[in-house]
């Protein structure tokens, strides 16, 4: 069996920035085993599947590791394949998923926009494992999706070093630690080794938590957003409700053929 798959770098206007994602447009479902050793086999972050079902897209996608139930990179290279190597027509497309229906526009000056359900953070308190896992002090914690750590400082954020292994002991599939930026509203980083990833590049999925979170304390709808990893990616947010609106660029870097 030959499979046809695209590589994009999420929320990046230049190859080998943002957050690497693979995508393929299969006619119909492949075992589920399958999809994680191919997920496996890249050994990227995520691995998106795609299959047309009516008039949306069924997305799963999945880790080197374990499928997880959101991501936004994968879901923004996902839409670039569909838009710019398939020809989708429309400004617009729906996704399923296993966190509901996902929302992808196009918007002005060439970016995409992820429409995802927003997750408002909820107060746990900082531990003594969490500060021994993120070797920082922490000035507070909270609770959504995944663990959201509020750091002193954009340097704080940027000079975190974990302890990878405290860290995936700690009962969350990935922490964010964040803090407020100095050219952007908010800065984060996102790590998750819990599900095999220690530093996620660029995180959609964590920005459903960091906008409402940040909206909140800045007084504002709209945001510009920093994800400051060694590749980073800067990410265009708004508040709307109970949804979140995430977007970036992409760019496709790689097309190839898989045989299994």
């Amino acid at each position: 069996m030959q499979l046809d798959f695209h590589q994009v770098d999420a929320f990046s206007q230049r190859p080998f920035g943002g957050n690497p994602a693979v995508v393929y447009r299969l006619d119909s479902w492949l075992d589920d085993q399958l999809m994680q050793r191919i997920a496996a086999e890249h050994n990227l972050s995520e691995t998106a599947f795609l299959v047309k079902e009516g008039s949306s897209w069924h997305i799963r996608w999945f880790t080197p590791r374990a499928e997880v139930p959101l991501c936004g990179h994968a879901t923004l290279a996902s839409a670039h394949v569909l838009f710019e190597l398939y020809q989708e027509p429309g400004d617009r497309l729906t996704f399923t998923s296993k966190s509901g229906e996902l929302r992808v526009t196009r918007e002005e000056e060439g970016r995409l926009a992820l429409d995802f359900p927003a997750q408002v953070p909820q107060e746990v308190g900082v531990t003594l494992e969490l500060e021994h896992a993120l070797g920082v002090a922490p000035v507070d914690a909270l609770g959504a999706n995944f663990l959201l750590v509020v750091l002193e400082s954009e340097q704080a954020v940027r000079e975190c070093t974990p302890d990878f292994k405290a860290l995936a002991k700690l009962p969350w599939s990935g922490v964010i630690v964040t803090a407020a930026g100095m050219k952007h509203d908010f800065v984060s980083r996102f790590f998750a080794p819990k599900i095999g990833l220690d530093e996620d590049p660029v995180t959609g999925a964590a920005h459903c938590a960091l906008i409402p979170y940040w909206a909140n304390r800045l007084g504002k709808r709209v945001l510009r957003a920093e994800q400051c990893s060694e590749r980073s990616g800067e990410l265009w947010c708004r508040l709307d409700g109970d949804r979140v609106s995430i977007a970036g660029h992409s760019v496709l870097v790689a097309s190839g053929r898989l045989w299994v």
